[in-house]
Order: structure tokens, then C-alpha cells, then sequence
């Protein structure tokens, strides 16, 4: 298209190919079928009234619901963090595949891989979602082979079982038995597994016809939470409530913390304990946060709006949240601070209160153990039954949900 002025108008065709060489250049696109895929889904369909542009960007997610209190609980994902799901799926032709959480255009770029053999079924609990993904799916042709459901996922959808692969794209703390029987011996559960607060999408694959669940990778990654049977949403504790200065930590499972002595402790002069560790620019702690989690008790997250850290409450601020060590009236977080090195940064601790200083050394600690032992590794997450004896698990870091026992181990 030519405007008035002459200039040319990008198409969306033009744009897509933008977007398909972003997510090569990141990594995230790897398997030709997955780019072939995402060529072929008009995905700005799904957004209408956002500009082409914005709709193509790689890490561009459209939130299009938030809840009462403000919480963002419907979406469609930003095609990086799709295309790093679908890749985690290994989906190939004439697989039966579920979607849990819906939204359209996931479950077309799924449609595309499953190919004409295959079958896609995609499952939300809000009719708002489902007749939006059902008007994209029309739209584009992919409600030919996609079938959409309205219900609540907890119980999977038995009348369209088994599975081959199952791709969850919502934030989930547990995994209902249902999800893992209904998948064939083998087979394949992307899930945003909430462990500790922490959130990585996690490849999973059924050990035969068992109920366990054997990782086979995760990646870093952020999703609305679940909604219905198996809502369990993490809470916040606040330690400073000052209009965009707002820190907080983030509960899940954690022990009840005192804010009254925590918001103090925050007031006072800070202890920083440096670990000799050095990460490159672009190196993410991704691995090393899961390690800390696995090796310390009491580790919720503390998210710290930006105002925060320009008024020098915190040395970091994060809106997913910081590992944060707390013990009593006392806490310490995970930081970095710039070298003489271009693009190198050394990894420490900030701690605060009356044992403040104690609490960064412990964390400095694991950040060298981790560095000494463990960089370079990726933990092995299982998930078992809920009443699995003791004995059947493996040794490491244990999470109890109502379903099932997660265990997180490192080589």
C-alpha cells in the first residue's frame, strides 16, 4: 500500500516476517515447522485497534482483562514466550493436542503443527475468552480444526482424551491429576509451574503410564494466573505502601512475615556483601534464583515498584520480584553492582535489620556455591502424587500442593 505522501505501508504479511526474524535472532523460533507457523498466523487479528507494529512485536503481550482488584487474568501471550512453549511441546503432525487457557491465536500457531491429521482442543474457563478465540479461529479458518470448549480446566476434557501434548498457558502452583492421566504414556505437559514464587515454564513428560512427571527443561517466563478449582495466587505482604514507591514480597507458602518490624528494618542503613561472582550483561540469573530458592527456607520474592529504587529504598527493583532471605525483623536480597569490566556486573547481597548483615553473607554464600557447583546445570523438577511416601522422591527441595509433591534437584 502507498499513502498520499508516497511512502510505502508495511503489510501485514511484511510485518509478520519482522517479527518471525525476531524471534530466530532470539532464540525462541528454532524448529523451521515452528517459523512456518508463526508465518502463517494473522495473530493482529486477535488485537483489534492495536497498530501492526506493536500486534508483531516479539515481546509484546495484549492484556484484554484484568479482574476487580486490577490483576491482569486474560491475554494473548507475546509470540516469544509462544513460540518458546510450542518449541518445549515437540508437537508433530497428526497429534491430539489441549490448550489450557485460550485466546486464538496460540491455538492456531498449534493447529499448524498438529497439521491436518492432528487435532486441537482449546479449553477456558471465562465465556468472554472462548467467543473471542471462537471469532479469531472463525476469522482466520482454524475453527475447522479447532475445537473450543468453555469450562473449567481443572478436570482436563475427558470426552476429548487422550492427549499427546498438553500446553497450559496460565500460571498454575500445582497440576491436576486429570491433566497427567489424560496424557499418553510418553507424552508431552508445557506448564508455567509457580514453585517457591517462582514461575518457569517447564517441560514435562509423563514417565510411561505413571503418574509421575519428569522435566525435560523449563525456561524463564510470566502468565496470567489460574482461575476456578485451581486458583492458588500468590500474596503480598507490604513492606512500604507509598504511591509508586510500593515494595512488597511475594507469599507462596512462605511463613507469615512481620511487616511492621520488616518496614522498619527497610528504614535503616543497609550491609552490602559482595560474592566475587561476575555474570556478562545479558546473562540471566534465571538458574541461579531457582538455586537459591532450592537451597534456603524462607526466600519469597520482593517486588519493588521503580520509585522505589530512584528514592533509594532498594537497591533493585523487579516487578516479578528479588529473592529475598528473610528471618525475623531481618532481610537481605540478591543484587549486582557494576565492574570496571564493560558489560560485566558482580552479584552480592543487601541486607537490612538487626541481622541484616548476616543474612547477605548467607545468601553471598550460595550465590559462590552455586557458582562453584552448579552453573552451567539445570535442576531436575518431578512431580509426583500428592501422599508419595517420602521414599519414593528424590532428595532436594520438596513443594506441597494439594495434588501433588514437587521435588527440585540439582546434578
Amino acid at each position: 500500500m502507498t499513502t498520499k505522501t508516497g511512502t510505502q505501508t508495511p503489510s501485514d504479511q511484511d510485518v509478520r516476517e519482522g517479527m518471525v526474524r525476531q524471534l530466530i535472532e532470539l532464540g525462541a523460533a528454532r524448529d523451521p515447522r515452528v517459523v512456518a507457523a508463526f508465518r502463517a498466523v494473522p495473530r493482529h487479528l486477535a488485537t483489534p485497534g492495536i497498530d501492526l507494529a506493536t500486534a508483531y512485536g516479539a515481546e509484546f503481550a495484549a492484556v484484554t482483562k484484568t479482574d476487580a482488584t486490577g490483576v491482569d487474568i486474560s491475554s494473548v501471550s507475546a509470540p516469544r514466550i509462544q513460540a518458546m512453549q510450542i518449541e518445549q511441546a515437540r508437537i508433530e503432525p497428526g497429534m491430539a493436542v489441549l490448550e489450557i487457557g485460550s485466546g486464538g491465536p496460540n491455538a492456531a500457531y498449534l493447529a499448524e503443527m498438529a497439521g491436518a491429521t492432528g487435532r486441537v482442543v482449546s479449553v477456558d474457563i471465562d465465556p468472554e475468552v472462548t467467543a473471542r478465540a471462537r471469532r479469531f479461529l472463525a476469522e482466520t479458518g482454524y475453527d475447522r480444526t479447532v475445537t473450543v470448549v468453555t469450562a473449567d480446566a481443572e478436570d482436563g476434557l475427558p470426552g476429548h482424551a487422550p492427549y499427546d501434548r498438553i500446553v497450559v498457558t496460565v500460571q498454575a502452583a500445582d497440576i491436576p491429576p486429570a491433566w497427567v492421566r489424560q496424557l499418553t504414556p510418553g507424552g508431552r505437559l508445557v506448564v508455567p509451574l509457580r514453585m517457591r514464587g517462582m514461575t518457569r515454564t517447564v517441560a514435562f513428560v509423563r514417565d510411561g503410564e505413571s503418574d509421575r512427571l519428569v522435566s525435560d527443561g523449563f525456561e524463564l517466563c510470566g502468565f496470567v494466573p489460574m482461575q476456578g478449582a485451581g486458583e492458588n495466587r500468590v500474596r503480598l505482604a507490604v513492606l512500604h505502601d507509598v504511591a509508586g514507591e510500593e515494595i512488597a514480597l511475594r507469599l507462596d507458602g512462605h511463613p507469615e512475615p512481620d511487616t511492621s518490624a520488616l518496614a522498619r528494618a527497610l528504614a535503616t542503613a543497609r550491609s552490602a556483601v559482595w560474592s566475587g561472582v561476575m555474570l556478562g550483561g545479558s546473562e540471566s540469573t534465571e538458574h541461579l534464583d531457582l538455586w537459591l530458592a532450592t537451597a534456603l527456607d524462607n526466600l519469597p520474592l520482593m517486588a519493588a515498584k521503580p520509585g522505589a529504587r530512584t528514592r533509594g529504598l532498594v537497591a533493585s527493583a523487579s516487578p516479578i520480584g528479588i529473592p529475598t532471605l528473610v528471618d525475623g525483623g531481618s532481610f537481605a536480597y540478591r543484587t549486582t553492582r557494576a565492574t570496571d569490566v564493560e558489560d560485566r556486573y558482580e552479584l552480592g547481597a543487601i541486607g537490612h535489620g538487626p541481622r541484616g548483615r548476616e543474612l547477605a553473607e548467607r545468601l553471598a554464600a550460595e550465590i559462590r556455591t552455586w557458582d562453584g557447583d552448579h552453573r552451567g546445570d539445570r535442576a531436575r523438577i518431578e512431580v509426583h502424587p500428592a501422599g508419595t511416601p517420602d521414599g519414593l522422591l528424590s532428595a532436594g527441595r520438596r513443594i506441597e500442593r494439594r495434588h501433588t509433591r514437587i521435588t527440585i534437584t540439582w546434578p
